[in-house]
């Protein structure tokens, strides 16, 4: 796993900086969907959340629009686990659950369907900065009657992850790897 590792770091370090005002704002495939994916970096983070994660304990994977769907696609097929994805348009269907979801980024609904009372749920996110849309997604989830057993992020950047541990410790939440930008720079942390 220390290549998949070395591959996924690798390609974040090398990630374009762009500025928002006085916010750098780094973008990747896994993160933003450009620039273009490699498969070897995406096989990377496949494998190391297929060995991160508990899948005897799991029943569904949860993924998040848009990004959650090349992240959660894979595992789905090499678990062998269901996939569903909270959706950022209501579909109307029977029990479909609104989540109001507020970030440091935006404010808005998500619309999560086909999360069963009693199900054991991984969440697969990319990036968990605030943790404003996953706070907002265990609300959700937890009105289903299903049970989280593990969160993991590909890109921890910001006081979130540390937040939502201390906030829901029976739930195991997690990054592959925790960066800061330092101006234009990436600096993987871990």
């Amino acid at each position: 796993m220390a290549d998949a590792m070395q591959r996924l770091r690798n390609s974040l370090q090398n990630a374009p900086v762009i500025w928002k005002g006085d916010y750098p704002y780094f973008i990747h495939p896994l993160t933003d969907g450009v620039p273009r994916l490699e498969s070897e970096v995406l096989s990377a983070v496949t494998d190391l959340c297929l060995e991160a994660i508990d899948w005897n304990n799991v029943d569904l994977i949860l993924g998040i629009e848009a990004m959650g769907l090349p992240l959660t696609a894979p595992l789905s097929i090499r678990s062998g686990k269901p996939l569903v994805v909270v959706r950022k348009r209501p579909y109307g269907l029977e029990g479909e659950i609104v989540i109001d979801q507020s970030t440091g980024y935006s404010k808005g609904e998500m619309f999560l369907n086909d999360v069963r009372a009693g199900e054991k749920v991984v969440i697969v996110d990319d990036v968990l900065s605030t943790g404003g849309t996953i706070r907002a997604i265990i609300k959700g989830i937890e009105k289903t009657g299903a049970e989280i057993m593990h969160i993991i992020t590909v890109v921890e950047k910001g006081p979130g992850l540390k937040s939502l541990q201390n906030d829901y410790p029976g739930i195991k939440i997690e990054s592959l790897v925790s960066l800061e930008m330092d101006g234009a720079n990436i600096v993987i942390l871990d």
